[in-house]
């Protein structure tokens, strides 16, 4: 998508107001999320409240302040109370990429604020990677659900339980799977998830989920029943993988390291602080 086209007209209505003229001002720039979701394409702010909380928790995955991006305002409106936040400009980057990108209007407003922060090249690789750091997040809490759940049915070794699963998924064990990917020495310690695209890290959240819900519903104990049970999740994963799109787990290309995505997400943030400043 062109990006002066999405610059000129993110979005115009047809009184020719765009982004920029819904800002607000009270010392800092604001956009009110009843007044942009419009220009989103969401038709009710019920519906849009889905997607700013994802931008929130983006948010706070990133250790940058809420507060000072995301504030709530209670407004009346017509004799009704309209539970509505006042977005920084940052916090509109955060939605637009957190909408759903089969909506003409949110694949503008993507390339509008990728163009303006100069962070990403392609508005579809910022959006994924805003997506990837909330799943890798929640693949970490799942994880240490699951090992918590593990040591109380008896996993004494869980670097051996941990393996399972990724043996079961990509039919190699995690050190092989590693080498395989290419991850370096200096980088060969740290988990491998850090350096899967969204699609693999979704299937592996899937993953998690499901063998800690097994082990559960089947009250599965000890350490070699719960490994054989990550295996067979894997494994099930790894076929309806296989089944639905014909790829195999390991041939899906690797992404850049999630430190690095962390990174220039907040240089975005500083960026798009400082045109409001200018």
């Amino acid at each position: 998508m062109d990006e002066d086209k999405a610059l000129e007209i993110f979005h115009s209505d047809d009184e020719g107001h765009n982004f920029e003229c819904f800002s607000h001002t009270n010392g800092n720039t604001f956009w009110y999320a009843s007044e942009i979701m419009s220009l989103l394409g969401y038709e009710t702010l019920a519906a849009f409240r889905n997607v700013v909380n994802k931008a929130i928790a983006a948010c706070a995955t990133l250790g940058i302040d809420i507060q000072e991006n995301f504030q709530q305002e209670n407004k009346l409106e017509e004799g009704k109370t309209i539970h509505d936040y006042r977005l920084s400009r940052f916090a509109c980057y955060l939605v637009a990429m957190n909408g759903d990108p089969k909506k003409k209007e949110v694949a503008l407003a993507q390339v509008y604020f990728v163009a303006m922060a100069e962070t990403f090249r392609h508005y579809i690789e910022a959006a994924d990677n805003v997506e990837r750091v909330l799943i890798r997040d929640e693949i970490s809490d799942r994880e240490q659900s699951l090992s918590g759940v593990a040591k109380e049915r008896g996993v004494i070794q869980y670097q051996l339980f941990h393996n399972a699963g990724y043996r079961g998924m990509y039919n190699m064990n995690l050190s092989q799977l590693k080498r395989m990917k290419g991850i370096s020495e200096k980088d060969f310690s740290r988990s491998l998830l850090d350096f899967m695209g969204k699609e693999e890290l979704a299937a592996n959240l899937f993953r998690v989920t499901q063998t800690e819900a097994k082990i559960k519903n089947e009250n599965i104990k000890g350490q070699r029943p719960l490994e054989t049970a990550a295996e067979v999740v894997g494994r099930k994963v790894r076929n309806t993988m296989q089944e639905i799109s014909n790829t195999k787990p390991e041939d899906l290309p690797m992404a850049d390291d999630i430190r690095n995505v962390k990174k220039q997400l907040k240089a975005t943030h500083k960026k798009l602080k400082k045109i409001d400043k200018r």
